[in-house]
């Protein structure tokens, strides 16, 4: 005999209504009572979070494309925001911090009403506001301000800007006794004019880059709770995505014309591991190297995306090279290279000089070995 809650989707409750009814309806009043800016707000909240991982990870990788990206969509995202959130001040100051050492090496570039601000010293107030938001890493904090100092001052001087530097030198230090001894270091070196001074080769700008990924690795680790990263990290799994998404992503190329093909086969080999340890099967990941090639840390992200194509026919040139003496001719080469484009950019000066079959990474090699020779 039929009732009259025959056909209904859900049980019914004490006054004859469904109960999933009430639920439907009760969630529906819920989201018409939100305000689309309260929807609006949190979706923002959670693609910044989003955008700064993201942003962290390609600053880490040295990934040039997919950081210029991200930092772009961070960009826009904080730009939208009336006033930070407390909860997202660290989020919205890393941001801009890794925006600004990225292109701290371009004096052209700024980010401050005043044009004296160049990139590093602009980066310099945002590593202040983000140790004002922590007190657990005294260490590293004052690791990473010191250089970053030492650093606004060496970029001025490879540009030959000894006037500014010593300009900046007056605006980046107070009286204080602590500050002093740097402070008159630095000021010896300005009037030297060699910008290649052990001081500054010792606090180099690719040590100021490892110190920054060392930061970020600890703020990705107190920030996984990321809302928007841990419901992709599920869709991926559940569709089995990732595996397909490495295989198909497009190898990058860093300064040191050192591929990511690299990391990419590890990536790959680490999920397969994942997977078959999860099935029961323990395989051991495997990462590949090209053979007779060392790992070399990370340059600066500047001047990454024209220097690929350089970088690029390193890579396939590194696997096959056998060891070819320098000429005086490339020696001169490179000295010129150093003395125009500066200690590091290596890749600038491979593309500019004039070298027998060389790649960023001897140019480095070399000159660290005339500079032992010149030392001696």
């Amino acid at each position: 005999m039929a009732t009259a809650a025959q056909g209904a989707p859900g049980l019914m409750d004490g006054s004859g209504s469904s109960v999933s009814s009430s639920v439907s309806s009760s969630v529906s009043s819920s989201v018409s009572s939100a305000t689309p800016e309260a929807l609006e707000a949190v979706a923002a909240e959670w693609m910044l979070e989003f955008a700064c991982s993201c942003l962290c990870r390609h600053f880490a990788e040295q990934s040039g494309a997919e950081f210029w990206r991200w930092r772009d969509v961070a960009q826009v995202l904080i730009s939208g925001l009336s006033q930070i959130p407390p909860h997202q001040k660290k989020t919205v100051y890393l941001c801009q911090l890794l925006i600004r050492i990225a292109q701290g090496k371009s004096l052209e570039l700024q980010f401050e009403n005043d044009k004296r601000i160049s990139p590093l010293e602009s980066a310099l107030s945002f590593w202040t506001l983000l140790e004002r938001e922590e007190i657990k890493l005294e260490n590293l904090h004052e690791e990473i301000r010191r250089l970053i100092q030492i650093q606004i001052v060496a970029v001025h001087m490879e540009n030959r800007y000894f006037r500014e530097a010593a300009e900046v030198l007056e605006r980046l230090f107070t009286d204080s006794e602590s500050d002093k001894p740097l402070r008159v270091k630095l000021a010896t070196i300005i009037k030297t004019k060699d910008p290649y001074v052990p001081l500054l080769q010792s606090f180099s700008y690719s040590l100021l880059i490892s110190k920054i990924k060392s930061y970020i690795e600890l703020f990705m680790k107190e920030n996984e709770t990321n809302f928007l990263m841990q419901e992709a990290t599920k869709h991926v799994v559940s569709k089995g995505l990732g595996a397909t998404a490495l295989q198909n992503r497009p190898v990058k190329v860093n300064e040191n014309g050192r591929s990511d093909l690299e990391t990419k086969h590890r990536l790959v080999k680490e999920k397969q591991y994942i997977t078959n340890k999860s099935s029961g099967v323990i395989t051991k990941p495997i990462a590949r190297k090209c053979s007779g090639q060392k790992p070399k840390e990370s340059r600066v992200l500047q001047s990454l995306t024209s220097m690929q194509n350089v970088g690029q026919n390193e890579v396939s040139l590194a696997c096959s090279r056998r060891r070819q003496k320098w000429t005086p001719k490339e020696d001169l080469e490179l000295k010129l290279g150093v003395k125009e484009f500066g200690v590091g950019n290596w890749a600038k000066i491979l593309a500019h000089g004039d070298f027998d079959n060389r790649t960023s990474v001897m140019l480095k090699d070399r000159w660290r070995t005339l500079s032992k020779i010149k030392q001696s």
